[in-house]
């Protein structure tokens, strides 16, 4: 097996210049390579979230940079409110999923983390499994969002997100790793035999 340390190409060391800077987003470039960067140090989180009934929690909503519909799984950014900047993406999720689909987990447990973009982007994602849900409210986002929610049975779920597709919206392809990861953890986190 090679040394991943002897691949790092020669852009590595080059200093990074600021090209653009938003209030979430920053595009850098480093040597030939331009970015984007979470200015939001916590990146963002994914939630695997199965109701009681074996249904799985899809999400849909607008989204401006696409100009299309899309389906996801509850998701948001970690430490994006004021006053939590410094918020775990445990405690994220589960603010995140009540917000946008009205269920309250008693738990959620670390699966996986890794880049949403490598090649484009800095941010990095966190895939967590919420347990025991519980409807508390009818969800729909905040006031920026016009967030609709959708609970599909979990032996549908696949080809559901492909009818929808078929249908024009956009599928976010991580949801199909989400669909891998739910069937693949345990009560514990995940299986690793």
């Amino acid at each position: 097996m090679s040394n991943p340390a002897n691949r790092i190409p020669v852009d590595a060391d080059a200093p990074v210049e600021t090209l653009c800077e938003g209030r979430w987003l920053s595009l850098r470039k480093r040597g030939r390579w331009e970015y984007a960067e979470r200015n939001n140090p916590g990146g963002a989180v994914i939630i695997l979230a199965v109701t009681p009934e074996d249904k799985v929690l899809f999400v849909e909503q607008y989204r401006v940079s696409i100009l299309q519909n899309t389906i996801e799984m509850p998701a948001g950014l970690v430490g994006d409110i004021a006053d939590q900047a410094d918020e775990s993406a445990l405690v994220a999720a589960q603010r995140e999923l009540e917000e946008e689909t009205g269920y309250r987990c008693q738990r959620v447990d670390f699966v996986h983390r890794g880049p949403s973009s490598s090649g484009m982007s800095t941010e990095m994602i966190v895939f967590v499994r919420a347990w025991d849900l519980q409807k508390v409210g009818p969800g729909g986002g905040d006031e920026t969002e016009n967030i609709v929610v959708h609970e599909v049975p979990r032996h549908e779920a696949g080809a559901w997100l492909f009818a929808r597709a078929a249908e024009g919206y956009s599928i976010d392809p991580k949801l199909f790793a989400g669909l891998w990861f739910i069937e693949h953890t345990g009560s514990g986190g995940l299986d690793t035999h």
